[in-house]
């Protein structure tokens, strides 16, 4: 992990192979940096990807990337939240419309980004230990229209992928209070001839 230049502030995440070494690490620093300082949105943007079926000889290498970058992340994020966010902020967290139903072929990244729609509706719930009036709403994408998606698949449609800039759009606007889905939605995020369609997940 490197620090961002254009950042007011960076907390930089210490590789490790404890959860709770990093967490607690992330969780520390982040009070330093805010102090009494509340915010009005989290947004969790971290996530990968990784494929393997359960045959796969890189099931557990795979499974334990995944619940990394996806898994650890997102419950760090909502734990910051709930020291952190104002009452009526927003915790944006990075989901998947793929786990929506069965991934064989990327058993881990399905698992992972499952457990991501899971943590979202728990934090809508009663007794979450979220601000007073604060929403939890996850994003589910296809693909992202990214630098290294476009890298390593130069043939795709990019006018399926949704752009960076539409969920950065997207975010604001949430956070301003518009349009803001209810605590606990899975928000799917649907590209087609580059326009996208924000829509409820069942």
């Amino acid at each position: 992990m490197a620090p961002n230049e254009e950042a007011n502030e960076n907390v930089v995440v210490q590789t490790t192979e404890a959860f709770s070494d990093q967490a607690g690490q992330v969780t520390a620093d982040v009070a330093r940096v805010l102090g009494a300082e509340k915010l009005d949105a989290i947004l969790c943007v971290a996530g990968g990807w990784a494929g393997g079926s359960c045959s796969s000889k890189d099931l557990y290498k795979n499974s334990d990337l995944m619940w990394k970058q996806s898994v650890w992340t997102s419950t760090i994020s909502s734990h910051l939240a709930a020291l952190h966010l104002k009452p009526g902020g927003l915790l944006t967290l990075a989901g998947a419309k793929a786990a929506l139903s069965g991934t064989g072929g990327m058993v881990g990244y399905g698992m992972a980004k499952a457990a991501v729609h899971q943590l979202c509706r728990s934090l809508a719930a009663q007794s979450s230990g979220m601000p007073a009036g604060a929403a939890a709403v996850a994003i589910l994408p296809v693909t992202l229209d990214t630098p290294m998606n476009r890298k390593f698949m130069p043939d795709a449609d990019f006018g399926s992928w949704t752009p960076l800039d539409f969920i950065a759009a997207l975010f604001l606007a949430w956070a301003e209070g518009s349009n803001r889905p209810a605590s606990g939605s899975l928000m799917q995020l649907l590209t087609s001839g580059g326009e996208t369609q924000v829509v409820a997940a069942p």
